[in-house]
């Protein structure tokens, strides 16, 4: 938006400037001068210390103030001192006159152009990168959605059709509703046509079926999928790319945090498990796994030949 409001405020500008007098240049190169004097960004109302509003008695006061100040004899072998007392008071001139102090208050608030070497232009507006990117976009999530939203009303116009043709096929074209199902074929893919051979090639039949006033479509195993409005696709700002991607990115996001913290998870247990195992740690050993380990001595035991037997030593 802020786009438009720049060219709209340049276009006035413009319009300014064709309608500027002697007076509005002598304005623009005294406070050139005066900028470059005392530093930029310097005013008449800042130089003389008074506000904006100032009224035509102390505007004089504080003239009489600063040309006390400025005044040559009082600055003597001072560079410039003629000329910044000369320049104060074509200033004080200046605010003291109503219909010039009018011209100076207008590029007081709007902006005094700047010298471009051959006239006082307005600075044009330079966006940056980030303006640019935002700004495009805006215009093109824009012109996604209209044609998101021309495809959905295409699509309800085109489910209407094939429902009126699936209702024609079934009841007629005085579609009278007849009683139960009935499995009708329509055709989605236009009129039949002549291929390059000569040979009659029909349109793409589907199998549909009918059951009062809802249609259905059958897919290849048989099942009836409803054939109404809510098959078209709505419009939707989330559907535009920047949202897209915006989504995208956090789904990546929060995908691989949840996967370090997975893997950090997974360490601990295996680490815990590591010093649980470990032979002659002191670690208690579970429960469970002190069963399995009889239980695996057991098992080898009678794999070796059934009961231990006592050893008796020979005399």
């Amino acid at each position: 938006m802020r786009p438009f409001l720049v060219i709209a405020w340049l276009a006035l500008l413009v319009a300014a400037v064709a309608a500027w007098t002697k007076e509005d240049y002598e304005i623009f190169d005294l406070v050139s001068a005066l900028e470059g004097a005392e530093g930029k960004g310097t005013t008449f109302y800042s130089w003389l210390d008074v506000s904006p509003t100032a009224s035509t008695s102390e505007i004089a006061r504080a003239y009489r103030k600063k040309s006390v100040q400025l005044h040559p004899d009082k600055n003597p072998g001072v560079k410039g001192a003629h000329d910044r007392f000369a320049r104060l008071g074509v200033v004080s001139k200046i605010l003291r006159d109503p219909e010039a102090r009018k011209r100076y208050d207008f590029f007081f608030k709007n902006g005094v152009p700047k010298w471009r070497g051959t006239g006082y232009y307005y600075s044009r507006f330079r966006p940056g990168l980030g303006t640019v990117f935002v700004f495009l976009a805006f215009v093109t999530s824009v012109l996604q959605y209209v044609v998101h939203a021309l495809n959905y009303k295409r699509d309800l116009r085109r489910v209407d059709e094939v429902i009126a043709q699936a209702k024609t096929a079934a009841w007629g074209n005085k579609l009278t509703p007849g009683e139960g199902q009935r499995k009708v074929k329509v055709n989605l893919g236009g009129a039949p046509r002549v291929d390059g051979d000569g040979n009659l090639v029909p349109g793409r039949m589907v199998d549909m079926v009918v059951d009062g006033s809802d249609v259905f479509i059958l897919d290849e195993d048989g099942n009836m999928l409803p054939v109404d409005n809510s098959t078209a696709v709505p419009p939707s700002v989330r559907r535009t790319w920047p949202a897209v991607l915006a989504a995208s990115l956090y789904a990546k996001i929060v995908g691989s945090r949840k996967d370090v913290d997975q893997d950090d998870n997974e360490e601990s247990e295996d680490g815990s498990g590591t010093a649980s195992d470990a032979p002659g740690s002191g670690t208690v050993t579970p429960k469970g796994r002190r069963t399995r380990a009889a239980n695996g001595a057991a098992a080898a035991t009678s794999m070796a030949g059934g009961r231990r037997r006592k050893v008796v030593r020979k005399k």
